[in-house]
């Protein structure tokens, strides 16, 4: 069991998607995607930019990968597809590839495309360098009520479960052990708090996400 942390740049509810009952991994962060494994840990926490550094946005517990095209046809996912004619929950639905009749990806007018609905090819081929979803069956997402985490898992001894760039995967397995213990005290799972961005969004925003 390994846990992979990282901090959520911007938190929009698309890359992780906590919504529909199940939390996804289906874009952004292409390393930790073709790494994680049945079993391990995503703990994406707060940024600097959101005065929420070194509080927990969400951790999820990776139930499953799947691949862009089997992820596309699942129909527990189909409510993840993108509408954005809908509430920004549904705006913002991760699942965006599949490929074409002519075996080339497709990018769904999406908050990764253009304005204009057109794939935006600097996101398709970011994202889909690694061609796998990751699915939690157990997760936490507290969005903008994220709590703070404790100093011990901040400064032990180099091992801090912050991330600053990139993402960080080597824990001694008793921080790792004792980080998740610490997560299920707090008496959540699912989805507590709303996206930090949707307080702030009038209009839908096409953006790249934090890599």
């Amino acid at each position: 069991m390994r846990l992979y942390s990282y901090v959520v740049a911007r938190d929009y509810g698309f890359a992780p998607n906590p919504f529909s009952g199940y939390c996804t991994l289906a874009t952004c962060k292409p390393e930790i995607r073709r790494l994680a494994r049945s079993g391990d840990w995503i703990v994406g926490t707060g940024s600097q930019r959101y005065r929420l550094r070194g509080h927990l946005v969400y951790a999820m517990r990776v139930g499953e990968a799947l691949s862009y095209d089997d992820y596309w046809s699942d129909p527990r996912f189909m409510s993840k597809r993108p509408n954005l004619r809908c509430s920004l929950k549904q705006a913002f639905g991760d699942n965006i590839y599949h490929h074409d009749g002519r075996g080339g990806w497709r990018q769904e007018n999406s908050h990764h495309s253009h304005e204009n609905g057109e794939a935006n090819r600097a996101n398709l081929e970011h994202d889909t360098q690694t061609d796998r979803v990751l699915v939690s069956d157990w997760f936490v997402y507290f969005g903008k009520d994220a709590p703070k985490i404790p100093n011990a898992f901040q400064k032990s001894q180099g091992e801090s479960v912050c991330a600053h760039r990139g993402h960080r995967s080597r824990f001694s397995l008793d921080l790792v052990n004792e980080f998740i213990v610490w997560v299920q005290s707090l008496g959540k799972n699912g989805f507590i708090g709303e996206p930090i961005e949707f307080s702030r969004q009038l209009t839908f925003p096409r953006r790249r996400e934090d890599r």
